[in-house]
């Protein structure tokens, strides 16, 4: 092998000759459709970050300043802290089971 050559990057390479930026769709479609809380079918799911459970419940489909005054009432009842983003409501600790006796009295509903 010789070490006098160099690697030239710009050999015959025009970037505008129909390169496109590549746009990947949302992984989670976002419905804007507004539904009352019996119409809703919630599930939890639990993930793990900095080595804390969180509790994930949704997705909503209700207006974001009502979503975020559930969010205020539930954590108030829980004792915890959390947010609301992308249609769903995350909670810090194990909470299921509280959580699903709350949105029930609240008229939500769950897949089973």
């Amino acid at each position: 092998m010789s070490r006098g050559k160099k690697l030239d990057l710009f050999i015959g390479a025009d970037i505008d000759d129909g390169w496109k930026e590549v746009q990947t769709p949302r992984k989670s479609i976002v419905s804007d459709e507004i539904l009352e809380p019996a119409k809703h079918f919630l599930h939890f799911k639990k993930e793990k970050r900095r080595g804390k459970t969180v509790t994930l419940v949704g997705p909503f489909q209700v207006p974001k300043n009502d979503a975020e005054a559930i969010l205020k009432t539930l954590k108030k009842k829980l004792g915890c802290g959390g947010k609301y983003s992308e249609s769903f409501m995350e909670f810090q600790g194990e909470l299921k089971d509280k959580l699903k006796e709350l949105l029930v009295q609240e008229n939500f509903r769950f897949k089973k």
